[in-house]
């Protein structure tokens, strides 16, 4: 069985406070894309087993996909470890870029272990909540409000079509280092951000202030004819949206550099998402 994990774009994220339990109040909204990782599942003897192509990928429990094929294993009342499952994935999306590649790899993989082991979906989605917040999203697809965590989701009338050109900077940011950076520049963040705005990531401020980079792309998109910049997620990938395939082509010709690699993508709705994704 093969199966596509699709990336994701953050249109907006907003930051509204801490909560109790130590993550933050947000309010985000999502947008898949075409970029994607292939997972290939099948059946075998012994142990399972996780190979990747990307050396920066790890093929044991720290994987999200391992972890979700723990989880799945259980939830269908097996006991132990699994077992006579062996997964191959082939990394497209890069790490610690913003884009959901570990979260979207372990929905997938969920997904095709609920049709294997004869899971039932509120279960599938359980394991999936459990694994991490942006987990959830990847069972909807398309464009979607997420609220609290993240994981309270309200899917919304997909926006229109766009290109979509994503630039990653030869560095990444991790999630805690971006949360982290935003707590200590709260009052300077939200001032900078506009707490009216609609489609602002509130962590972009904190995250440029260390990283230069991200506000020098955004300008160059924008340059470039982009409708809309701005960083995904706690970073470090900077997208751009482009009304024309050919419009991105140009511009990632022209922002491409030895520290930008750029790469060409668009923007999928729901049902071409829940169509494409499997099974």
């Amino acid at each position: 069985m093969r199966v596509r994990a699709f990336a994701k774009i953050n249109l907006s994220l907003r930051v509204l406070g801490a909560r109790p339990d130590g993550f933050h109040e947000l309010r985000t909204i999502f947008q898949s894309i075409a970029l994607h990782d292939t997972l290939t599942i099948r059946r075998t003897r012994g142990a399972f087993r996780l190979a990747c192509d990307d050396p920066n990928c790890p093929p044991d429990r720290t994987n999200l996909v391992w972890r979700a094929a723990e989880r799945m294993w259980r939830a269908a009342g097996r006991r132990g470890s699994p077992r006579g499952l062996a997964i191959d994935l082939q990394k497209r999306i890069p790490s610690s870029a913003g884009l959901g590649g570990g979260s979207s790899d372990a929905a997938a993989a969920i997904r095709a272990l609920a049709r294997l082991w004869r899971v039932d979906d509120a279960r599938a989605r359980a394991a999936g909540r459990a694994l991490g917040a942006d987990v959830a999203y990847f069972f909807e697809g398309g464009t979607v409000l997420g609220l609290e965590r993240g994981d309270l989701l309200f899917p919304l009338i997909d926006r229109p079509a766009a290109a979509v050109v994503l630039v990653l900077p030869d560095f990444g940011v991790s999630t805690r280092d971006a949360y982290a950076w935003f707590d200590a520049d709260r009052q300077r963040a939200r001032t900078r951000a506009g707490a009216g705005a609609d489609l602002i990531n509130d962590l972009q401020p904190p995250v440029a202030r260390r990283h230069r980079d991200i506000p020098r792309i955004v300008r160059a998109l924008t340059r470039a004819g982009a409708f809309h910049a701005s960083m995904t997620g706690s970073g470090s990938t900077v997208f751009g949206l482009f009304t024309s395939a050919r419009a991105a082509d140009r511009a990632a010709r022209l922002i491409a550099s030895s520290a930008w690699q750029t790469r060409v993508t668009k923007t999928l709705n729901r049902p071409d998402y829940q169509r494409l994704a499997g099974p």
